[in-house]
């Protein structure tokens, strides 16, 4: 199955209008509904799943199911149909990006900001569960984000290929990054499920990078079923402590260690939220307790007290000073009045004292100087960290520049050069080359084409060249990606050109009559005209020839011209007799005959050099393009004998001149 050009009608009622993108398993295109007028999201599968009939039936059932789910975090299905011989699904339409451009573009997210858009998710997840439907591939690519935050979940029950996300061949189906142990074990799924991959979304949005990744698919699969996921913290120094334990909480590799249910994550993460937005420190550690008592009490002590209930118990013992940093309670001194008989020789004694501890604090203050370490090309996120472990203090400053989003571009002090301890390490920190839109490339000649595309800061690496009964030989049809996709600058696009219309046999029609002239060239798909041509020599109605001719090529749907014989048009012959040759000959010309001419000798002097007899007789009917014979009168001597020899010229209708008559007398 070709891609659809723009315009294509789908099933009679949605036209494309352009490429939205391409995933594993559907090609998504934005379409206009036509009889709703409204721009919908239209998902075509590939090929080779519409030709498997359990897929096919799975996906029908699954589609119906997701139609359902009427959410405001939840993308609404309208329809579903087949199209040229697969299926499609036509969903809401909404512009905005992917969770996973979000990602790309700004990770590490701000913590809250990481909860709201994980809670948005966990409410579509909650509405589906509850009705029955398993998602089966949460993943930040089937997340869109609006510019307000506000997030939807697309694909619900429609992404899964089989029984397994695992093949017998070991191959996995799916994105191998967000996958559940169960699902990488080939076992069935459930809503605990859906919640680990959601856990791994949130571990993304908060260090930039999935928990497991690896070359091979099938390895990635193998340390989510038996590593354990390294610390968000490991790469994201600023996640709070509680927010840290909530996220490996939700990615134990046992089901029944994670939150019991969408519900009972979205307690334990509002309250992580509650903690992070808390002012001061003791309300820190108050809302510490909330957190893990809000995951006891759903029944998930064990997975989130660990490091945090007992950081909590030990605080208990402990208070805070005016800065917000924990200091142990001691009782105070009891009160004494008792003071010794040489107060001014401890006073001096405390004032030696105080200036050798001043001294002392001097030389044991002084900052150590160490190695600032190298941190260009990390992301921002790894970089500060590296930095900060290093004992030094983090300056960001955002700069353009043709590296990624997020990537340190410069440092300074620079990297190998000592500095004081404590002292602060400035980043430059890429903005990225930021996005444009494909442009609009159609109809252009492929030079054009191409230096529009560079002229908007992209790259053309590579021009298929294939046929199109649109679009000319040597003209563009389009991109990929499609036509407004945003993508980052530099981007390498690939340009379709037109090779041509596909080219035909026309069939040879010559000697055929014209009705059966006309039904073969449609049937070969080609649009016949015709033209008429008199002739007293061929068959009336059938064809006498035809452009292009039988057997060449020709484009699908080209006009080809079919000549079909005709019978000659008669008029009446025109009185000539009486009139001099050259009159006559002009007059019978312009009726549309043709002349032969004679003389004959006459006695009478009336006759002499005028038209003295004609055939066909005058006012008889005659096809035009018949010779009509004139007799030219020539006086001979009327005393001697004369024999006259008369020369017969022929004037074919549209000769202005006609043959001069001759006449041989005997004795001349």
């Amino acid at each position: 199955m070709a891609d659809p050009v723009p315009n294509t009608l789908v099933d009679g009622r949605y036209r494309v209008l352009s490429r939205l993108g391409s995933g594993g398993m559907a090609d998504v295109f934005l379409a206009e509904d036509q009889q709703l007028g409204r721009k919908v999201a239209l998902k075509l599968l590939h090929h080779r799943f519409a030709e498997d009939p359990d897929f096919v039936e799975r996906f029908r059932r699954e589609a119906q199911a997701a139609a359902g789910l009427q959410h405001p975090n939840v993308v609404s299905v309208y329809d579903r149909g087949k199209f040229d011989d697969t299926y499609y699904i036509a969903m809401e339409y909404l512009p905005g990006r992917s969770l996973k451009q979000l990602i790309r573009q700004e990770a590490p997210l701000d913590p809250l900001r990481a909860i709201d858009i994980t809670i948005q998710i966990l409410k579509a997840a909650r509405f589906a569960h509850r009705r029955g439907v398993i998602h089966r591939d949460l993943k930040p690519h089937n997340v869109i984000v609006d510019d307000s935050g506000h997030a939807k979940v697309t694909d619900f029950g429609i992404a899964r290929a089989g029984a397994s996300d695992m093949t017998e061949t070991g191959s996995i189906m799916g994105t191998a990054q967000y996958l559940s142990p169960e699902q990488a074990q080939g076992h069935a799924v459930n809503a605990g499920s859906d919640l680990y991959s959601i856990g791994v979304v949130l571990y993304e949005m908060l260090t930039g990078r999935v928990p497991f990744d690896a070359e091979s698919a099938v390895t990635i699969a193998l340390k989510h079923v038996s590593e354990a996921p390294p610390p968000p913290s490991q790469f994201n120094p600023n996640i709070p402590p509680e927010l840290e334990q909530t996220v490996l909480w939700v990615l134990n590799k046992n089901a029944s260690d994670r939150p019991a249910d969408a519900e009972q994550l979205i307690t334990v993460l509002e309250h992580c939220r509650e903690a992070i937005t808390s002012a001061g420190a003791g309300q820190h550690t108050a809302s510490m307790a909330a957190v893990a008592a809000a995951g006891a009490a759903a029944g998930a002590g064990a997975a989130i007290a660990g490091p945090g209930v007992a950081a909590y118990q030990a605080a208990q013992h402990q208070t805070t000073n005016g800065s917000g940093e924990m200091m142990a309670v001691t009782p105070p001194p009891e009160d004494e009045d008792h003071r010794g008989p040489a107060v001014w020789g401890w006073v001096l004694l405390v004032v030696l004292l105080v200036v050798a501890a001043a001294a002392a604090a001097y030389f044991l203050t002084r900052p150590k100087q160490v190695t600032v370490p190298k941190v260009t090309g990390d992301q921002v996120s790894v970089a500060t960290g590296i930095i900060k472990q290093a004992r030094f203090q983090v300056a960001t400053v955002s700069v353009p520049n043709r590296r990624p989003r997020g990537i340190v571009v410069a440092e300074a002090p620079a990297a190998g050069t000592q500095a004081d301890k404590g002292s602060t390490v400035t980043l430059s920190v890429s903005t990225g080359p930021g996005n444009v839109p494909i442009p609009p490339v159609q109809g252009l000649s492929q030079a054009a084409a191409t230096k529009a595309l560079r002229r908007a800061g992209l790259k053309v690496s590579n021009v298929v060249v294939r046929p199109s009964n649109q679009f000319r030989a040597g003209q563009a049809t389009g991109t990929n990606p499609g036509v407004a996709h945003p993508v980052p600058r530099g981007f390498s696009v690939t340009l379709f050109v037109s090779s041509g219309a596909s080219q035909k046999q026309v069939p040879n029609v010559v000697g055929e009559t014209q009705t059966q002239a006309a039904a073969d060239l449609t049937r070969a798909g080609f649009t016949p005209l015709s033209r008429n041509q008199p002739s007293s020599t061929e068959t009336i109605g059938n064809v006498i020839s035809q452009s292009p001719a039988g057997n060449t090529k020709a484009a699908p749907g080209a006009n080809v011209t079919i000549t079909v014989a005709s019978a000659p048009a008669t008029a009446p012959v025109p009185p000539v007799i009486g009139d001099p040759p050259a009159n006559a000959v002009s007059t019978l010309r312009s009726s549309g005959f043709s002349v032969a001419q004679r003389t004959q000798s006459v006695t009478k002097p009336s006759q002499n050099g005028v038209v003295i007899s004609q055939s066909p007789t005058a006012n008889t009917s005659a096809k035009k393009g018949t010779t009509v014979t004139i007799t030219v009168g020539k006086l001979s001597s009327a005393s001697s004998t004369t024999t006259s020899s008369t020369t017969t010229s022929t004037t074919p209708a549209g000769t202005s001149t006609p043959s001069t008559p001759t006449t041989t007398s005997p004795g001349q």
